[in-house]
């Protein structure tokens, strides 16, 4: 029991032995630098320091207001609420009749599957189906390899 005391006792004295040499280090590496002193007969002079410009604060709901608002009369007209979406509709709309078939609001989706149908077969192969998976940008992350589970 002695021995297990001992060994408990010493191994607490490294780690704040360790905390305490690790902060000392840390406090010599980066001091903090002492302020120049201005001499009192020199003719060099501080400027007072004036407050940096405050941009506006507009909440975002302001701000996506503001888009939709094109002739900025303070109010937005239905035409102006529906305008985003009639350019969305005049890109599927591919004849330009006005109204959209199943075609053109899937002409996307059926392009894509055209495309990838490279026998023209009318149906994917699972290697052709292969070829129609998004494929999305990822942010930069460290790749770590999978860890290793040992089985018993």
């Amino acid at each position: 029991m002695l021995r297990f005391l001992t060994g408990v006792a010493s191994a607490l004295l490294l780690v704040a032995g360790g905390v305490l040499w690790w902060k000392s280090g840390a406090d010599a590496e980066n001091p903090i630098p002492a302020m120049p002193q201005a001499a009192a007969t020199g003719p060099v002079a501080l400027a007072p320091v004036s407050d940096p410009p405050q941009a506006s604060v507009k909440t975002r709901e302001e701000k996506r207001f503001a888009r939709y608002d094109k002739d900025r009369n303070g109010a937005v007209a239905r035409e102006e609420y529906l305008a985003s979406r009639h350019k969305a509709f005049t890109k599927l709309d591919a004849n330009g009749d006005g109204r959209l078939s199943f075609e053109e609001w899937a002409i996307k989706t059926s392009t894509k599957f055209a495309g990838a149908d490279k026998d023209g077969s009318g149906a994917l192969t699972p290697t052709e189906f292969a070829t129609t998976r998004v494929i999305r940008k990822t942010s930069a992350r460290l790749d770590c390899p999978p860890a290793k589970v040992e089985e018993d």
